[in-house]
Protein backbone atom coordinates (compact mmCIF):
# COMPACT_ATOMS: atom_id res chain seq x y z
CA UNK A 1 0.00 0.00 0.00
CA UNK A 2 3.00 2.97 0.92
CA UNK A 3 4.41 1.91 -2.63
CA UNK A 4 1.13 2.57 -4.18
CA UNK A 5 0.72 5.74 -2.42
CA UNK A 6 4.52 6.72 -3.63
CA UNK A 7 3.93 5.65 -7.27
CA UNK A 8 0.70 7.64 -6.94
CA UNK A 9 1.86 11.01 -6.00
CA UNK A 10 4.67 10.87 -8.80
CA UNK A 11 2.21 10.21 -11.47
CA UNK A 12 0.29 13.35 -10.06
CA UNK A 13 4.02 15.51 -10.12
CA UNK A 14 4.62 14.17 -13.62
CA UNK A 15 0.98 14.92 -14.68
CA UNK A 16 1.36 18.56 -12.97
CA UNK A 17 4.74 19.48 -14.58
CA UNK A 18 3.21 18.56 -17.68
CA UNK A 19 0.44 20.47 -17.64
CA UNK A 20 2.73 23.71 -17.29
CA UNK A 21 4.22 22.54 -20.18
CA UNK A 22 1.54 22.77 -22.15
CA UNK A 23 -0.79 25.42 -20.51
CA UNK A 24 2.03 27.87 -18.88
CA UNK A 25 0.06 30.81 -19.45
CA UNK A 26 -2.95 29.51 -18.05
CA UNK A 27 -3.10 31.12 -14.34
CA UNK A 28 -6.07 29.06 -13.27
CA UNK A 29 -3.71 26.47 -12.14
CA UNK A 30 -3.40 27.80 -8.52
CA UNK A 31 -2.30 24.89 -7.41
CA UNK A 32 0.92 24.54 -9.72
CA UNK A 33 1.48 28.25 -9.18
CA UNK A 34 2.86 29.54 -6.47
CA UNK A 35 3.96 32.60 -4.64
CA UNK A 36 7.19 32.95 -6.73
CA UNK A 37 5.77 32.94 -9.80
CA UNK A 38 3.38 35.51 -8.66
CA UNK A 39 6.68 37.85 -8.37
CA UNK A 40 7.84 36.96 -11.43
CA UNK A 41 4.77 38.61 -12.78
CA UNK A 42 4.93 41.01 -10.98
CA UNK A 43 8.47 41.83 -12.07
CA UNK A 44 7.69 41.70 -15.80
CA UNK A 45 5.06 43.75 -15.25
CA UNK A 46 7.79 45.97 -13.85
CA UNK A 47 9.44 45.46 -16.95
CA UNK A 48 7.19 46.70 -19.15
CA UNK A 49 6.17 49.31 -16.74
CA UNK A 50 9.84 51.08 -17.19
CA UNK A 51 9.28 50.91 -20.57
CA UNK A 52 6.49 52.83 -20.93
CA UNK A 53 4.21 49.40 -22.17
CA UNK A 54 1.34 49.73 -19.59
CA UNK A 55 -0.93 48.07 -21.09
CA UNK A 56 1.83 44.49 -21.06
CA UNK A 57 2.42 45.43 -17.87
CA UNK A 58 -1.53 45.73 -16.64
CA UNK A 59 -1.70 41.82 -18.67
CA UNK A 60 1.16 40.69 -16.16
CA UNK A 61 -0.11 42.10 -12.98
CA UNK A 62 -3.34 40.83 -13.65
CA UNK A 63 -1.74 37.28 -14.21
CA UNK A 64 -0.05 37.84 -10.63
CA UNK A 65 -2.55 38.95 -8.75
CA UNK A 66 -4.61 35.83 -10.47
CA UNK A 67 -2.16 33.64 -9.07
CA UNK A 68 -2.04 35.73 -5.68
CA UNK A 69 -5.15 38.22 -5.15
CA UNK A 70 -3.80 39.31 -1.23
CA UNK A 71 -0.30 41.03 -3.12
CA UNK A 72 -1.27 44.49 -2.03
CA UNK A 73 2.22 45.38 -4.05
CA UNK A 74 0.74 44.46 -7.17
CA UNK A 75 -2.45 46.23 -7.09
CA UNK A 76 -0.19 49.59 -6.33
CA UNK A 77 1.73 48.27 -9.47
CA UNK A 78 -1.56 47.85 -11.62
CA UNK A 79 -2.90 51.13 -10.11
CA UNK A 80 0.15 52.85 -11.68
CA UNK A 81 -0.29 51.48 -15.10
CA UNK A 82 -3.61 52.39 -14.67
CA UNK A 83 -2.69 56.14 -13.69
CA UNK A 84 -0.05 56.92 -16.54
CA UNK A 85 -3.38 55.17 -19.17
CA UNK A 86 -5.39 58.03 -17.56
CA UNK A 87 -7.51 55.46 -16.17
CA UNK A 88 -7.85 56.89 -13.23
CA UNK A 89 -10.88 55.51 -11.67
CA UNK A 90 -9.73 51.94 -12.21
CA UNK A 91 -6.36 53.46 -10.58
CA UNK A 92 -8.19 54.15 -7.59
CA UNK A 93 -9.91 51.06 -7.58
CA UNK A 94 -7.07 48.93 -7.57
CA UNK A 95 -4.91 51.25 -4.74
CA UNK A 96 -7.97 50.87 -2.60
CA UNK A 97 -7.70 46.88 -3.29
CA UNK A 98 -4.21 47.31 -2.28
CA UNK A 99 -5.23 49.35 1.04
CA UNK A 100 -7.90 46.51 1.85
CA UNK A 101 -4.99 43.98 2.16
CA UNK A 102 -2.83 46.36 3.82
CA UNK A 103 -4.31 49.26 5.45
CA UNK A 104 -0.80 50.91 6.50
CA UNK A 105 0.21 51.14 2.89
CA UNK A 106 1.38 54.94 2.99
CA UNK A 107 2.78 54.52 -0.55
CA UNK A 108 -0.62 53.09 -2.23
CA UNK A 109 -2.03 56.29 0.05
CA UNK A 110 -0.08 58.77 -1.59
CA UNK A 111 -0.74 57.03 -5.38
CA UNK A 112 -4.27 56.96 -4.72
CA UNK A 113 -4.30 60.98 -3.39
CA UNK A 114 -2.57 61.58 -7.08
CA UNK A 115 -5.29 59.61 -8.72
CA UNK A 116 -8.11 61.71 -6.99
CA UNK A 117 -6.08 64.90 -7.22
CA UNK A 118 -6.37 64.15 -11.22
CA UNK A 119 -9.84 63.05 -11.15
CA UNK A 120 -10.02 66.40 -9.92
CA UNK A 121 -11.18 65.05 -6.24
CA UNK A 122 -8.72 67.33 -4.50
CA UNK A 123 -10.75 67.17 -1.24
CA UNK A 124 -10.36 63.07 -1.44
CA UNK A 125 -6.55 63.43 -2.93
CA UNK A 126 -5.69 66.01 0.39
CA UNK A 127 -7.41 63.42 2.58
CA UNK A 128 -5.27 60.65 1.41
CA UNK A 129 -1.83 62.44 1.18
CA UNK A 130 -2.73 63.45 4.81
CA UNK A 131 -3.17 59.15 5.60
CA UNK A 132 0.05 58.69 4.37
CA UNK A 133 2.03 61.64 6.13
CA UNK A 134 0.47 60.21 9.28
CA UNK A 135 1.38 56.12 8.75
CA UNK A 136 4.99 58.12 7.48
CA UNK A 137 5.80 61.54 8.82
CA UNK A 138 9.08 61.69 6.62
CA UNK A 139 7.43 61.28 3.58
CA UNK A 140 8.53 64.26 1.75
CA UNK A 141 6.43 63.20 -1.83
CA UNK A 142 3.26 62.78 0.05
CA UNK A 143 3.91 66.46 1.56
CA UNK A 144 4.57 67.65 -1.91
CA UNK A 145 1.54 66.26 -3.30
CA UNK A 146 -0.62 67.69 -0.65
CA UNK A 147 0.89 70.98 -1.54
CA UNK A 148 0.29 70.41 -5.06
CA UNK A 149 -3.56 70.28 -4.26
CA UNK A 150 -3.81 72.32 -1.70
CA UNK A 151 -2.33 75.17 -4.77
CA UNK A 152 -5.37 73.52 -7.17
CA UNK A 153 -7.81 74.02 -4.14
CA UNK A 154 -6.81 77.83 -4.16
CA UNK A 155 -5.13 77.48 -0.98
CA UNK A 156 -1.57 78.76 -1.83
CA UNK A 157 -0.94 79.16 2.09
CA UNK A 158 -1.07 75.68 3.31
CA UNK A 159 0.28 74.59 -0.08
CA UNK A 160 3.70 76.61 0.82
CA UNK A 161 3.40 75.25 4.05
CA UNK A 162 3.80 71.77 2.63
CA UNK A 163 6.28 72.40 0.48
CA UNK A 164 8.47 73.50 2.77
CA UNK A 165 8.19 70.72 4.59
CA UNK A 166 9.01 68.80 1.63
CA UNK A 167 12.24 70.41 1.17
CA UNK A 168 13.12 70.20 4.77
CA UNK A 169 12.99 66.73 4.65
CA UNK A 170 14.91 66.63 1.00
CA UNK A 171 16.50 69.86 0.55
CA UNK A 172 17.29 68.87 -3.04
CA UNK A 173 13.74 68.39 -4.26
CA UNK A 174 14.04 70.29 -7.27
CA UNK A 175 10.03 70.34 -7.97
CA UNK A 176 9.23 71.51 -4.52
CA UNK A 177 10.93 74.71 -5.53
CA UNK A 178 9.35 74.98 -8.69
CA UNK A 179 5.63 74.54 -7.62
CA UNK A 180 6.57 76.76 -4.05
CA UNK A 181 7.55 79.40 -6.83
CA UNK A 182 3.93 78.38 -8.10
CA UNK A 183 2.15 79.44 -4.86
CA UNK A 184 3.89 82.18 -4.36
CA UNK A 185 3.31 83.71 -7.64
CA UNK A 186 -0.37 82.48 -7.33
CA UNK A 187 0.07 84.70 -3.94
CA UNK A 188 1.18 87.57 -5.41
CA UNK A 189 4.72 87.41 -4.21
CA UNK A 190 6.65 87.62 -7.51
CA UNK A 191 10.23 88.30 -5.47
CA UNK A 192 10.17 84.82 -3.72
CA UNK A 193 9.12 83.64 -6.45
CA UNK A 194 11.88 83.95 -8.40
CA UNK A 195 13.94 82.89 -6.05
CA UNK A 196 12.36 79.35 -5.52
CA UNK A 197 12.60 79.07 -9.41
CA UNK A 198 16.36 80.01 -9.52
CA UNK A 199 16.82 77.08 -6.61
CA UNK A 200 14.83 74.54 -8.71
CA UNK A 201 17.07 75.57 -11.65
CA UNK A 202 20.08 75.50 -9.54
CA UNK A 203 19.49 71.63 -8.97
CA UNK A 204 18.65 70.93 -12.73
CA UNK A 205 19.71 73.97 -15.51
CA UNK A 206 17.83 72.12 -17.96
CA UNK A 207 14.21 72.25 -16.82
CA UNK A 208 12.79 74.26 -19.02
CA UNK A 209 10.11 74.23 -17.06
CA UNK A 210 11.00 76.21 -14.04
CA UNK A 211 12.78 78.72 -17.15
CA UNK A 212 8.83 79.17 -18.15
CA UNK A 213 7.84 79.76 -14.18
CA UNK A 214 10.40 82.53 -13.63
CA UNK A 215 9.64 83.85 -17.08
CA UNK A 216 5.63 83.91 -15.95
CA UNK A 217 7.02 85.36 -12.48
CA UNK A 218 9.63 88.39 -14.09
CA UNK A 219 6.27 89.02 -16.79
CA UNK A 220 4.01 89.71 -13.64
CA UNK A 221 6.59 91.83 -12.24
CA UNK A 222 6.64 93.70 -15.65
CA UNK A 223 10.38 93.18 -16.72
CA UNK A 224 9.23 91.76 -19.68
CA UNK A 225 13.49 91.73 -20.84
CA UNK A 226 13.82 88.67 -18.38
CA UNK A 227 10.80 86.85 -18.82
CA UNK A 228 11.36 86.99 -22.84
CA UNK A 229 15.03 86.07 -21.65
CA UNK A 230 13.79 83.04 -19.67
CA UNK A 231 10.78 82.17 -22.27
CA UNK A 232 13.64 82.18 -24.67
CA UNK A 233 16.22 79.74 -22.57
CA UNK A 234 12.86 77.32 -22.25
CA UNK A 235 12.61 77.58 -26.13
CA UNK A 236 16.39 76.77 -26.77
CA UNK A 237 15.94 73.48 -24.23
CA UNK A 238 12.46 72.17 -25.98
CA UNK A 239 11.96 74.10 -29.42
CA UNK A 240 8.29 72.85 -29.22
CA UNK A 241 7.10 74.17 -25.86
CA UNK A 242 4.29 75.57 -26.83
CA UNK A 243 3.48 77.19 -23.25
CA UNK A 244 6.72 79.27 -23.68
CA UNK A 245 5.92 80.78 -27.19
CA UNK A 246 2.89 81.74 -26.22
CA UNK A 247 4.21 83.55 -23.00
CA UNK A 248 7.06 84.79 -24.56
CA UNK A 249 4.36 86.25 -27.16
CA UNK A 250 2.31 87.67 -24.54
CA UNK A 251 5.82 89.34 -23.18
CA UNK A 252 6.25 90.99 -26.22
CA UNK A 253 2.90 91.81 -26.72
CA UNK A 254 2.71 93.97 -23.28
CA UNK A 255 6.36 95.66 -24.51
CA UNK A 256 4.28 96.81 -27.54
CA UNK A 257 6.23 94.50 -29.92
CA UNK A 258 3.51 93.90 -32.25
CA UNK A 259 5.45 92.28 -35.07
CA UNK A 260 7.25 89.67 -32.57
CA UNK A 261 4.83 88.96 -30.34
CA UNK A 262 2.30 88.21 -33.74
CA UNK A 263 5.69 85.69 -34.62
CA UNK A 264 5.60 83.96 -31.18
CA UNK A 265 1.66 83.14 -31.63
CA UNK A 266 1.81 82.25 -35.42
CA UNK A 267 5.01 79.75 -34.21
CA UNK A 268 2.24 78.24 -31.56
CA UNK A 269 -0.73 77.35 -34.29
CA UNK A 270 1.92 75.75 -36.05
CA UNK A 271 2.09 73.51 -33.58
CA UNK A 272 -1.10 73.70 -32.41
CA UNK A 273 -3.65 74.92 -35.33
CA UNK A 274 -6.63 74.25 -33.00
CA UNK A 275 -5.47 76.87 -29.83
CA UNK A 276 -8.80 79.16 -29.90
CA UNK A 277 -6.70 81.64 -27.60
CA UNK A 278 -4.03 82.48 -29.55
CA UNK A 279 -6.02 83.20 -32.54
CA UNK A 280 -7.23 86.14 -30.04
CA UNK A 281 -4.15 86.69 -28.91
CA UNK A 282 -2.82 87.13 -32.18
CA UNK A 283 -6.15 88.86 -33.50
CA UNK A 284 -5.53 91.54 -30.87
CA UNK A 285 -1.95 92.12 -31.84
CA UNK A 286 -3.21 92.65 -35.89
CA UNK A 287 -5.57 95.11 -34.23
CA UNK A 288 -3.50 97.38 -32.25
CA UNK A 289 -1.03 97.16 -35.02
CA UNK A 290 -3.49 98.62 -36.98
CA UNK A 291 -4.70 95.68 -39.43
CA UNK A 292 -7.85 95.46 -38.73
CA UNK A 293 -8.61 93.31 -41.38
CA UNK A 294 -6.21 90.45 -40.53
CA UNK A 295 -7.59 90.65 -36.53
CA UNK A 296 -10.71 89.61 -38.17
CA UNK A 297 -9.78 87.05 -39.93
CA UNK A 298 -8.57 85.51 -36.34
CA UNK A 299 -11.14 86.33 -34.52
CA UNK A 300 -13.27 84.49 -36.80
CA UNK A 301 -11.28 81.30 -36.33
CA UNK A 302 -11.50 81.20 -32.77
CA UNK A 303 -14.87 81.54 -32.98
CA UNK A 304 -14.80 78.45 -35.60
CA UNK A 305 -13.26 76.76 -32.95
CA UNK A 306 -15.71 77.76 -30.21
CA UNK A 307 -18.63 79.58 -31.44
CA UNK A 308 -19.44 80.50 -27.66
CA UNK A 309 -16.42 82.73 -26.85
CA UNK A 310 -16.95 85.93 -25.94
CA UNK A 311 -13.50 87.38 -25.84
CA UNK A 312 -13.51 86.71 -29.50
CA UNK A 313 -17.04 88.26 -30.37
CA UNK A 314 -15.87 91.18 -27.69
CA UNK A 315 -12.41 91.68 -29.70
CA UNK A 316 -14.25 91.43 -33.22
CA UNK A 317 -16.81 93.89 -32.02
CA UNK A 318 -13.47 96.26 -31.66
CA UNK A 319 -12.22 95.08 -34.66
CA UNK A 320 -15.32 96.48 -36.52
CA UNK A 321 -16.05 99.21 -34.61
CA UNK A 322 -12.14 100.76 -35.61
CA UNK A 323 -13.12 99.80 -39.78
CA UNK A 324 -16.62 101.73 -38.92
CA UNK A 325 -18.70 99.32 -39.08
CA UNK A 326 -20.63 99.68 -36.38
CA UNK A 327 -24.14 97.45 -36.85
CA UNK A 328 -21.70 94.79 -36.75
CA UNK A 329 -19.90 95.76 -33.82
CA UNK A 330 -23.01 96.12 -32.18
CA UNK A 331 -24.23 92.46 -33.29
CA UNK A 332 -20.62 91.07 -31.51
CA UNK A 333 -21.15 92.90 -28.58
CA UNK A 334 -24.49 92.06 -28.27
CA UNK A 335 -23.26 88.29 -28.72
CA UNK A 336 -20.70 89.06 -26.25
CA UNK A 337 -22.64 89.99 -23.29
CA UNK A 338 -25.83 87.36 -24.19
CA UNK A 339 -23.89 84.95 -21.78
CA UNK A 340 -21.91 87.42 -19.48
CA UNK A 341 -24.09 90.29 -19.20
CA UNK A 342 -21.72 91.30 -16.09
CA UNK A 343 -19.12 92.74 -18.53
CA UNK A 344 -19.06 96.65 -18.21
CA UNK A 345 -15.92 96.84 -21.11
CA UNK A 346 -18.72 95.28 -23.70
CA UNK A 347 -21.60 97.53 -22.70
CA UNK A 348 -19.36 100.63 -22.69
CA UNK A 349 -17.78 99.42 -26.25
CA UNK A 350 -21.88 98.22 -27.58
CA UNK A 351 -22.30 101.91 -26.04
CA UNK A 352 -19.92 103.72 -28.23
CA UNK A 353 -20.76 101.88 -31.15
CA UNK A 354 -24.59 103.37 -30.78
CA UNK A 355 -23.53 106.78 -30.29
CA UNK A 356 -21.17 106.54 -33.43
CA UNK A 357 -24.49 105.47 -34.95
CA UNK A 358 -26.70 108.39 -33.64
CA UNK A 359 -28.46 106.56 -31.29
CA UNK A 360 -27.73 107.92 -28.57
CA UNK A 361 -30.66 106.73 -26.12
CA UNK A 362 -29.49 102.86 -26.59
CA UNK A 363 -25.50 104.44 -25.92
CA UNK A 364 -27.14 106.06 -22.90
CA UNK A 365 -29.01 102.83 -21.73
CA UNK A 366 -25.30 100.87 -22.45
CA UNK A 367 -23.18 103.72 -20.44
CA UNK A 368 -26.01 103.28 -17.56
CA UNK A 369 -25.53 99.52 -17.49
CA UNK A 370 -21.58 99.42 -17.93
CA UNK A 371 -21.52 101.94 -14.59
CA UNK A 372 -24.36 100.12 -12.89
CA UNK A 373 -21.34 97.05 -13.40
CA UNK A 374 -18.50 99.59 -12.45
CA UNK A 375 -19.40 102.81 -10.75
CA UNK A 376 -16.07 104.11 -10.83
CA UNK A 377 -15.11 104.36 -14.70
CA UNK A 378 -14.09 107.95 -16.14
CA UNK A 379 -14.45 107.04 -19.61
CA UNK A 380 -18.41 106.09 -19.45
CA UNK A 381 -18.98 108.93 -17.77
CA UNK A 382 -17.51 110.90 -20.12
CA UNK A 383 -19.07 108.71 -23.14
CA UNK A 384 -22.62 109.13 -21.84
CA UNK A 385 -22.22 113.10 -21.07
CA UNK A 386 -21.22 113.66 -24.37
CA UNK A 387 -24.76 111.47 -25.64
CA UNK A 388 -26.69 113.30 -23.06
CA UNK A 389 -25.07 116.57 -24.30
CA UNK A 390 -25.87 115.37 -28.10
CA UNK A 391 -29.40 114.92 -27.25
CA UNK A 392 -29.74 118.34 -26.11
CA UNK A 393 -29.79 117.43 -22.46
CA UNK A 394 -26.95 119.93 -20.89
CA UNK A 395 -26.99 119.33 -17.71
CA UNK A 396 -26.66 115.37 -17.66
CA UNK A 397 -24.01 116.16 -19.74
CA UNK A 398 -22.28 118.75 -17.37
CA UNK A 399 -23.49 116.18 -14.14
CA UNK A 400 -21.68 113.26 -16.22
CA UNK A 401 -18.18 115.23 -16.69
CA UNK A 402 -18.17 116.48 -13.84
CA UNK A 403 -18.43 112.83 -11.93
CA UNK A 404 -15.99 111.91 -15.20
CA UNK A 405 -13.58 114.64 -13.44
CA UNK A 406 -14.18 113.77 -9.56
CA UNK A 407 -12.08 110.08 -10.73
CA UNK A 408 -9.72 111.29 -13.29
CA UNK A 409 -9.13 115.62 -12.59
CA UNK A 410 -6.81 115.82 -15.16
CA UNK A 411 -8.53 115.05 -18.56
CA UNK A 412 -8.09 117.84 -20.63
CA UNK A 413 -10.73 116.39 -22.84
CA UNK A 414 -13.33 116.00 -20.56
CA UNK A 415 -12.59 120.10 -19.41
CA UNK A 416 -13.06 120.64 -23.10
CA UNK A 417 -16.43 118.87 -23.64
CA UNK A 418 -17.47 120.02 -20.19
CA UNK A 419 -16.71 123.74 -21.78
CA UNK A 420 -19.05 122.66 -24.80
CA UNK A 421 -22.20 122.22 -23.24
CA UNK A 422 -22.26 125.50 -20.79
CA UNK A 423 -21.28 127.12 -24.07
CA UNK A 424 -24.71 125.69 -25.84
CA UNK A 425 -26.32 126.61 -21.94
CA UNK A 426 -24.65 130.05 -23.11
CA UNK A 427 -22.78 130.17 -20.09
CA UNK A 428 -20.08 131.51 -22.09
CA UNK A 429 -17.61 132.37 -18.43
CA UNK A 430 -18.16 128.85 -17.13
CA UNK A 431 -17.38 127.54 -20.92
CA UNK A 432 -14.19 130.22 -21.10
CA UNK A 433 -12.84 128.83 -17.97
CA UNK A 434 -13.20 124.98 -18.80
CA UNK A 435 -11.46 125.51 -22.23
CA UNK A 436 -8.98 127.26 -20.30
CA UNK A 437 -8.14 124.60 -17.90
CA UNK A 438 -8.38 122.25 -21.27
CA UNK A 439 -5.27 124.25 -22.59
CA UNK A 440 -3.29 124.31 -19.50
CA UNK A 441 -3.76 120.72 -19.67
CA UNK A 442 -2.93 120.16 -22.85
CA UNK A 443 -1.12 123.03 -24.81
CA UNK A 444 -1.69 121.35 -27.80
CA UNK A 445 -5.10 122.07 -28.14
CA UNK A 446 -6.20 124.07 -30.65
CA UNK A 447 -9.86 123.33 -30.32
CA UNK A 448 -10.17 124.56 -27.38
CA UNK A 449 -7.36 127.78 -28.37
CA UNK A 450 -9.62 128.36 -31.41
CA UNK A 451 -12.69 128.34 -29.12
CA UNK A 452 -11.46 130.76 -26.84
CA UNK A 453 -10.56 133.05 -29.88
CA UNK A 454 -14.56 132.44 -30.48
CA UNK A 455 -15.59 133.96 -27.39
CA UNK A 456 -12.84 136.69 -26.87
CA UNK A 457 -14.40 138.13 -30.42
CA UNK A 458 -18.04 137.79 -28.45
CA UNK A 459 -17.03 139.49 -26.54
CA UNK A 460 -16.23 137.39 -23.36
Amino acid sequence: MTKEKIMTKKKHIVLCVAMLLLVSLIVGLSGCATMGDAMAYNNRGNTYYNKGDYDRAIAYYTQALGIDPNYATVYNNRGNAYANKGDYDRAIADYTQALGIEPNYAIAYNHRGIAYRNNGDYDRAIADYTQAIRLDPTYAAAYYNRGIAYRSNGDNDLAIADYTQALSLDPNYAAAYNNRGNAYRNNGDYDWAIVDYTHALGFDSNNALAYNNRGNAYRNKEDYDRAIADYTQALALNPNYVVAYTNRGNAYYYKGDYDRAIADYTQVLRLNPDDAVVYINRGIAYADRGDNDRAIVDFNQALRLDPNDTEAYYNRGNAYGRKGDYDQAIADYSEALRPALHDAEAYYNRGNAYRYKGDNDRAIADYTQALALNPYDAATYYNRGIAYRNKGDYDRGIADFTQSLVIDPDDAAVYYNRGIAYYYKKDYTRARAEWEKALQLNPNDTDARGNLELLRNMGY
